[in-house]
């Protein structure tokens, strides 16, 4: 079977993308534009000065960076009002992929691949009850398992119009039977995920996870909801590290990324191949193993 196809940060559900200014470092167009001239001065007579900087998560099997600029002055910085946006449209754009980046590499990085949902029997319209709800739930099972366990929830508003339900990832066998009786409040449904490219296994399965729950957050961020609640949560403790490279050079930062993961990416998007790219020279990898 053919490897699983990436199709750059930008993508659909299946990998989400990076995101964010955090993203904006992993291959998302920044906030900022970069041009090729500034004050009449091509580049060439008067370089950028900065460097690269690429965030390596190796259990998550993914790599992003860009260039980023050496700040000219801070008198020259441009300080917004808290708590307003300067484009809204925008910086909802961004803080969905941002949102969007922190799930995949969470759920990816704890090889989070059963995917669950969880129904209300009498319809729950109410956005901070639901997230009570859900949290008893997974309180329940803990004490069930009597061990901690990672573990990732969306909350989504039901496309029949039967109020909200909630999709949630695991990494391990739990048996219905325990998932039943720790809601308790309607229908439940669990499934391992599969059909991933051969030798991918929990990976793949994961990040087929992920690009499902990727699709059920972007649609939350489309929607009207209460505000300061978050879009999705996780259990704790299972966050994944990061790794900071700097480097003089994209084939620096990149070559020393190979080097940590032992090998040749499976997939690489470079901004230089995007028609119309108009944020900083950036790349973003993955990685099969």
């Amino acid at each position: 079977m053919a490897d699983q196809k990436y199709e750059g940060p930008d993508s659909g559900h299946r990998n989400g993308g990076p995101t964010g200014r955090e993203a904006a470092a992993e291959g998302e167009r920044p906030l900022l534009e970069l041009t090729t001239h500034f004050g009449g001065l091509d580049r060439l007579s008067n370089p950028i000065q900065g460097e690269w900087r690429l965030k390596l998560y190796k259990d998550a099997a993914e790599a992003g960076g860009s260039f980023q600029q050496a700040p000219r002055s801070s008198s020259m910085s441009h300080r917004g009002v808290r708590g307003e946006a300067v484009d809204p449209v925008r910086s909802a754009v961004m803080a969905s992929r941002r949102a969007g980046s922190r799930l995949r590499r969470y759920v990816v990085a704890n090889r989070l691949n059963r995917l669950g949902t969880l129904t209300y029997g009498d319809a729950c319209e109410d956005e901070r009850q639901v997230r009570k709800d859900v949290g008893e739930f997974f309180r329940k099972l803990k004490s069930e398992i009597e061990q901690p366990f990672a573990y990732l929830w969306v909350p989504e508003w039901h496309p029949k119009g039967h109020g909200l339900h909630l999709h949630f990832v695991v990494g391990r066998f739990i048996p219905r039977s325990k998932i039943v009786d720790a809601w308790g409040r309607g229908f439940v449904h669990i499934k391992l995920l599969g059909q991933v490219p051969i030798g991918q296994g929990s990976l793949g399965e994961s990040r087929q996870a992920a690009g499902y729950l990727g699709k059920y957050l972007r649609k939350g961020f489309d929607q009207d909801r209460e505000f300061n609640l978050r879009r999705f949560d996780a259990a704790r403790g299972f966050k994944p590290k990061s790794e900071l490279i700097i480097g003089r050079s994209a084939e620096e930062v990149v070559a020393e990324a190979c080097s940590r993961m032992g090998g040749e990416p499976s997939y690489q998007w470079r901004s230089r191949d995007q028609d119309g790219w108009i944020g900083p020279n950036a790349v973003w990898m993955t990685w099969n193993r």
